[in-house]
């Protein structure tokens, strides 16, 4: 009996020692596939670390080529990732292909209609193409989807500004700063909704220095009006001193901004004139321009047309102008102008006479709110107006170039050189120079 009981005792320890050792292996099995499962995750999402950051570094150095083939390799592997077409979106909006964006944005969302982030970046394509209402529509289920961000306050804000609706952009640019009261993006959003200025005072110097007489100078002074939306003002005057005689000018103008037609100025001008500049002056200007968005390498284009009359004591001068000007990306212009003058002098006939320039217009630098941007420009042509420095016809070739410096929001300075080189071995040596402040 004694035996029978010890053997019994040993048997349940021995099955007791199976039940032990199944379970641990159970216990060990799991956790090898948590950890097998886990394994595999952080390896994905090493992998995705490892994709983004190399699109990150290529966008940076603007790459574009090379990120999208790291993000063409990834979409591959998995071609239902939403996250990686959603980069690719960004990727094709940022390198100008914004007709692709747009289709890979609106792809997306059929797919995933509930992603504000997809919303805001499809209205980003559409205000770099110019559709601003289309914008706004998109921004407006962005913040829908998700009314507590601060981010899509501030871009509705930003395509309501774009549209004029400064009110309704200025409310939201506030939920915005309410949302996220660090908002440096609200905060310059509600600075750039203030009045904006609509007078521009500026004063100047000019100086011609002849190879063939005394230096001519001018001094002037202008405000610009800007009264309503449509209606505009100028007003100025200029003292002269060509070859020790003073001379003086008042001139006045007044432009309709109309929506269809473009801006259409009218003036004049009187002077002392001392037989060296013109008794009086008229002239009217046409400028009419459009934005083809920003899609293209061409942004837009402004032509304008003007004729001019003087009259000087022995001379009647008519000058026909024309300004073609092509907008370009990254603020760079280029324009072409030519200038048909006809003159009518005492005792003689009527001629005509023809000059031409160009002109390329590109930024320096920026920095916050300052920026210095340049020109240079070539003109040619033959002129033969009655002015004291200028009797007689001549032909001449000018090169030059200036520099516009805005220090603050409201204030900036200009300066212009050029040499002009004439018939006969004379030289022009001009600098120009002014100051305008805006209020």
């Amino acid at each position: 009996m004694v035996v029978h009981t010890a053997y019994l005792a040993r048997i349940e320890r021995v099955r007791r020692r199976h039940v032990v050792l199944r379970e641990f292996g159970r216990v060990l099995s799991l956790c090898l596939v948590l950890l097998a499962l886990l394994a595999a995750r952080v390896a994905a999402q090493e992998r995705q670390l490892d994709w983004q950051g190399q699109v990150r570094k290529y966008c940076d150095a603007s790459d574009w080529p090379s990120a999208m083939r790291v993000l063409e390799q990834q979409i591959a592997r998995a071609p239902g990732d939403l996250d990686l077409k959603a980069w690719r979106a960004r990727v094709l909006t940022w390198s100008g292909r914004l007709a692709e964006a747009q289709q890979e944005y609106l792809a997306i969302l059929k797919l995933s209609p509930k992603d504000p982030d997809n919303w805001a970046g499809l209205a980003s394509v559409y205000a770099r193409e110019g559709k601003k209402e289309d914008a706004l529509r998109a921004l407006d289920t962005a913040v829908q989807l998700d009314p507590r961000r601060a981010d899509l306050h501030a871009a509705r804000a930003r395509a309501l500004r774009a549209l004029g609706r400064r009110g309704e952009a200025r409310a939201e640019f506030q939920k915005a700063l309410i949302l996220d009261p660090p908002s440096t993006e609200a905060r310059v959003g509600l600075k750039s909704l203030r009045a904006e200025p609509k007078r521009e005072l500026r004063v100047g110097n000019e100086t011609d220095l002849l190879s063939y007489t005394a230096a001519n100078e001018g001094n002037w002074a202008s405000l610009a009006t800007r009264w309503t939306p449509v209606w505009a003002t100028s007003i100025g005057g200029v003292a002269y001193q060509r070859s020790g005689v003073l001379a003086a000018k008042f001139i006045g103008s007044a432009t309709a901004h109309l929506p269809r037609f473009g801006a259409i100025t009218t003036g004049g001008a009187v002077g002392h004139d001392n037989a060296v500049i013109p008794k009086s002056e008229a002239f009217f200007d046409l400028d009419h321009g459009w934005k083809t968005g920003e899609g293209t390498v061409l942004r837009g284009l402004e032509f304008s047309y003007g004729q001019h009359w003087y009259w000087y004591r022995t001379a009647r001068i008519l000058a026909l102008n024309g300004v073609a000007i092509i907008y370009l990306p990254r603020e760079w212009s280029f324009s072409l102008a030519a200038t048909g003058a006809r003159s009518a002098f005492s005792g003689t006939g009527v001629e005509w006479r023809p000059s031409g320039s160009m002109r390329l217009g590109f930024p320096v630098a920026t920095w916050r709110i300052t920026q210095l941007s340049g020109n240079i420009f070539y003109a040619a042509g033959t002129e033969n107006f009655a002015l004291s420095d200028q009797i007689g016809a001549f032909a001449s070739q000018t090169y030059g170039g200036g520099l516009r410096f805005r220090f603050s929001e409201r204030q900036d300075i200009t300066c212009v050189s050029s040499y002009q080189r004439r018939t006969q071995n004379r030289t022009d040596t001009y600098l120009g120079f002014s100051y305008g402040i805006h209020f």
